[in-house]
């Protein structure tokens, strides 16, 4: 079964006829990741939101629309890290919007690996092996200690060359020459020449480091987070069409739709998360809220697939290759 026949195939109509029965299918041997999102969409439940998510992206990418990603740090922190680089490489995203957290893990992973453990771990017993938690996911305290050290090259350098000022998607930039590591989304970002956007610079390590550089200086590095303000607002307002991938929520997810209001919305957006929308919180908000605020033109042209994005960005990338 072919994701076109199942109830809601694209048609221009708020009504659905529900007549498409949920039914599973056979599980063969020669069964391919790129096959399973249109097998999902008869399952019901989030395997249909999948399928339609996968749909969406699909005919994104068919029709050549601006893809703008935007995502949390912790899409970084697991071994979604090296989806994304390769997505990146493959020039599947006009843009990348992240927090810190991403930009720090990305490069702190080009020097050691994180760990993978246990949820129930005792954090007591983390905390005293020198590891920090995320989720079941482990960082070693020294990745941080190497990565001040390399950031505080990366800020003098900056400091030195602009005059004191920094811009997010610059230092992005900068950082990308100096990895090697092809699984790094810095580095393929860098490469192919993909804008990265950072809307919360400081709330990180980095913000730290710039804290530290600072004490003493007559003259202070700047952190001119307005800068990238132009470049970005261009990208959306020339567009003929636009469309955004959000996984997660939080500050990435709103500069991307805050900044499709300047053009009356998004023509298309795909949201994964596990947020609930019943707490008011932009997070868990669904794509048809999005509507109300001229962030999204039509809420036809969207999914939400409520879901922990491990378990379903693998499946959605085969729409953007």
């Amino acid at each position: 079964m072919s994701f076109e026949n199942v109830s809601f195939k694209r048609k221009r109509t708020e009504k659905r006829a529900f007549s498409e029965e949920t039914q599973g299918f056979p599980i063969r041997n020669d069964l391919t990741i790129a096959e399973l999102p249109s097998l999902y969409s008869s399952l019901g439940f989030q395997a249909t939101q999948l399928g339609r998510a996968h749909c969406l992206l699909s005919e994104v990418r068919n029709k050549r629309i601006p893809l703008f990603l935007s995502m949390t740090s912790n899409i970084i922190s697991c071994g979604l890290r090296e989806i994304i680089a390769q997505l990146t490489s493959r020039n599947a995203f006009a843009a990348i919007i992240t927090s810190t957290g991403a930009i720090e893990e990305d490069f702190m992973k080009t020097h050691a690996p994180f760990l993978i453990g246990d949820f129930d771990a005792d954090d007591t017993e983390v905390k005293k092996q020198g590891l920090n938690r995320i989720g079941n996911v482990f960082v070693p305290d020294e990745s941080y200690a190497w990565l001040e050290q390399q950031d505080n090259a990366i800020l003098q350098e900056v400091y030195e060359e602009n005059d004191g000022q920094l811009v997010p998607s610059e230092y992005c930039k900068k950082v990308g020459t100096r990895i090697k590591d092809e699984n790094s989304f810095l580095f393929q970002a860098n490469k192919h020449n993909v804008p990265i956007y950072c809307p919360g610079f400081v709330d990180g390590a980095i913000g730290d480091h710039v804290f530290f550089f600072n004490q003493g200086r007559k003259k202070p590095l700047v952190v001119d987070q307005a800068g990238d303000l132009a470049s970005f607002y261009k990208m959306i307002l020339e567009a003929k069409n636009t469309a955004g991938l959000t996984i997660g929520g939080g500050i990435a997810k709103h500069h991307l739709i805050g900044a499709a209001i300047l053009r009356n919305g998004l023509d298309y957006a795909i949201y994964v998360g596990t947020g609930t929308q019943y707490d008011g919180s932009l997070s868990g908000a669904r794509p048809t809220e999005a509507v109300s605020w001229n962030k999204l033109k039509d809420k036809r042209n969207s999914a939400f697939v409520e879901a922990e994005a491990t378990l379903v960005l693998p499946l959605l990338a085969t729409a953007l290759l």
